[in-house]
């Protein structure tokens, strides 16, 4: 588990600290990355999506600010919401194929 969040965590920082100006590698692949991520931690995608869901419509609270709007985001898109769901589908498949292949355990 741990090597899978460091791996996409470091991943994530890539796509953003080396930007090709390309929108998908520049912003929806660290969108669907930080969901992956959030699989990691929560351990059950139905909990990730919803936590994605909800980080996304607290932006519409307008509350979030400095190093919260930083980490969370600060503007609502439904485009986020399709990057976390493919971010939370390609956890879940590759989850999947390393478990067939008995190199972890299913979630």
């Amino acid at each position: 588990m741990l090597v899978r969040f460091v791996v996409i965590v470091a991943a994530g920082l890539l796509t953003r600290l080396v930007p090709l100006g390309n929108i998908l590698w520049d912003k929806y692949l660290g969108d669907a990355l930080y969901a992956a991520m959030v699989c990691t931690i929560v351990r059950r995608y139905w909990a990730a999506a919803l936590v994605m869901v909800a980080i996304e419509c607290f932006q519409l609270t307008g509350i979030p600010r400095g190093l919260l709007g930083r980490l969370l985001g600060t503007t609502f898109s439904f485009l986020d919401l399709a990057a976390y769901a493919v971010g939370i589908a390609g956890y879940a498949a590759t989850s999947e194929y390393l478990a067939r292949r008995g190199r972890v355990r299913r979630q």
